[in-house]
Parts: structure tokens; C-alpha cells; sequence
């Protein structure tokens, strides 16, 4: 078993299993071309949140999309009876000029895997720059596909949602602009050998408040190095509009968040610290909801 402060690990995601009394982990291992995922994605099973099982492969290069350099945030979800892998990949060893970048969605019987190709190719919008997807049901039972579409081509990072088909396989219809990383206040500007004034957006995560409200944490730069935002659906659905809260979560250099419950029902908050490539760790932290938002506790 290994400490949960020893795993390397970035864009977290922990699917508890209240059944089994275990928790999931999944994540980006490596960072920087084929360093990422040398053996594609695995999982780490853990009964206290505290220390961790060894890897065990859960897609591996040989099945993922032919020829990825890059094996990105995966997270895996239950839906109408199979489990499904939603992840980003990308071609070119250049983070600054890809050849392509995407998420796709493979699926298996079971959390552990093996997963296989379950979406055609992509499934985020060809020729897009598009990375970090998610999966959103609606109180209608309609399933979103939410993503970023990346800074490296739109230079004002963009979030989008789009419908899924009943099966997961495919998109309907056109994306839908959700916001811009402009639109929140904290987002800053960022100049540095990708480029000049380009600002970012990372890893969206939904949740509804017990209120009804629906939520996005979402991950920028601003003071503080990478941060998670809040935004919320003023209409309650996926469509929005969606306002910023004026100030990120107080926790700095730290991002790619996402919420699960723990077996004795505490919200937990669960993202990478520091945004430093090679160096990041899990980091988990009490959460509880505020009038339509979120915010960390002791």
C-alpha cells in the first residue's frame, strides 16, 4: 500500500464504491509528452482515502486511440448499466502545436476495466482542440458531454456542452458556448512561452446543491498560480446562463477539481497541488454547500 502524499497524480478522480467499502482512484500519471500514462490509464484502490493499492491497468496504449502521445484526465462513470471512461488525448509530442487533441469515451462491465473503444473515435467536435471531458445527466435523463475547447486554439478558452445520444455514442446536435474564462473576473491573462494574453480553461465538474442549484468547478489562472472557479446555471439547466462566482475557491496552485461523498456522507473536494509538472499530489478537502455554491472547511 502507498501513502496517498507519495502518488504522483494529476487530475484526480475518485469513484466510491459504497458496496464494496473501497474508493477508486483515477488520474493522470506523468506529465509531458510520452511521459504521460506510460502504460495507459490504471486505477488505485483504497478503504480510508489514506493509502493506496498498487496500479492495476484499466486501458492500456495498446487499446487507447493508435498513436496518442498524450493519455489525459480520465474519469469514469455509471450509466444505464455499464461504466464508461470518458478521457482526453492527444498526437504530437509539441504542447504548443498539436496535431490533435480530443476526448473520447470507452466502456467496461466493471470500474477496474479493461475498458474498450466505445464512442467512434472522438467525440468531442473534429478539428477542435478539446480536452477534459465530463458527462452530466439532466432531471430529464439527458446526457451532456461538457469540455473545454482549448486556449491554444481559441486563445479565451471556451467551455462547451453538448447532447449525448441515449447510448453514449454519439453527439446531437450542435456544441453550445457556455462561458468564456474572460467572463470570471479572477481568470487572468497569461503571458509566457505558450503565447501572450491567452487565458485558460480546465477540468469542468457539475453538481447540484441540494437547493437545486447547478454548479461547474472549473480551473483557470489568477493570483494564487492555478485556481478552481464555481460558475452557476441561473436557469438550473445545462444551458445556462452561467455567472461566476467573483472569486475562485481559497485554495492556491491547486486545481482540476471534482466532489464525491465519502461513505459517511462528507462532501469532499478533490483536485491536484502544485500545478507543478512531476511534482503533484492528490489533495482532498472538506466541502460543504452555501446558498447556490460551495466552499472549503476545516
Amino acid at each position: 500500500m502507498t501513502p496517498l502524499a507519495d502518488i504522483q497524480i494529476r487530475d484526480p478522480f475518485i469513484l466510491p464504491d459504497p458496496a464494496a467499502g473501497i474508493y477508486r482512484l483515477y488520474g493522470t500519471s506523468g506529465f509531458g509528452g510520452l511521459r504521460d500514462a506510460p502504460h495507459g490509464f490504471v486505477v488505485r484502490k483504497s478503504r480510508d482515502l489514506k493509502t493506496w493499492s498498487e496500479p492495476q491497468s484499466v486501458l492500456s496504449r495498446v487499446i487507447g486511440p493508435p498513436g496518442a502521445d498524450y493519455f489525459w484526465a480520465p474519469e469514469v462513470h455509471f450509466f444505464r448499466g455499464r461504466w464508461y471512461l470518458f478521457a482526453s488525448f492527444g498526437h504530437g509530442v509539441s504542447v504548443l502545436k498539436p496535431r490533435a487533441r480530443y476526448s473520447s469515451i470507452h466502456v467496461a462491465d466493471s470500474p477496474d476495466g479493461p475498458f474498450v473503444p466505445h464512442s467512434d473515435g472522438p467525440i468531442t467536435p473534429l478539428g477542435w482542440l478539446a480536452i477534459d471531458a465530463t458527462l452530466h445527466v439532466d432531471a430529464a435523463d439527458q446526457p451532456w458531454l461538457v469540455f473545454c475547447r482549448e486556449w491554444v486554439q481559441t486563445h479565451n478558452g471556451e467551455m462547451h456542452a453538448i447532447r449525448l445520444s441515449p447510448d453514449l455514442k454519439r453527439t446531437v446536435g450542435e456544441s453550445q458556448l457556455l462561458f468564456r474564462a474572460s467572463e470570471a473576473a479572477w481568470s487572468l491573462a497569461q503571458s509566457s512561452e505558450y503565447g501572450e494574453g491567452y487565458r485558460v480553461t480546465d477540468g469542468p465538474f457539475l453538481h447540484r446543491n441540494a437547493d437545486g442549484a447547478l454548479l461547474m468547478l472549473w480551473s483557470s489562472f489568477g493570483r494564487g498560480g492555478y485556481l478552481t472557479g464555481v460558475a452557476r446555471s441561473t436557469s438550473g439547466g445545462m444551458l445556462g446562463p452561467w455567472v461566476q462566482a467573483p472569486a475562485p475557491l481559497p485554495l492556491t496552485d491547486s486545481g482540476h477539481s471534482m466532489i464525491f461523498h465519502t461513505f459517511d456522507q462528507q462532501l469532499v473536494l478533490l483536485l491536484h497541488a502544485p500545478n507543478v509538472p512531476g511534482n503533484e499530489r492528490a489533495r482532498l478537502c472538506k466541502l460543504r454547500e452555501i446558498p447556490a455554491g460551495l466552499e472549503p472547511t476545516r
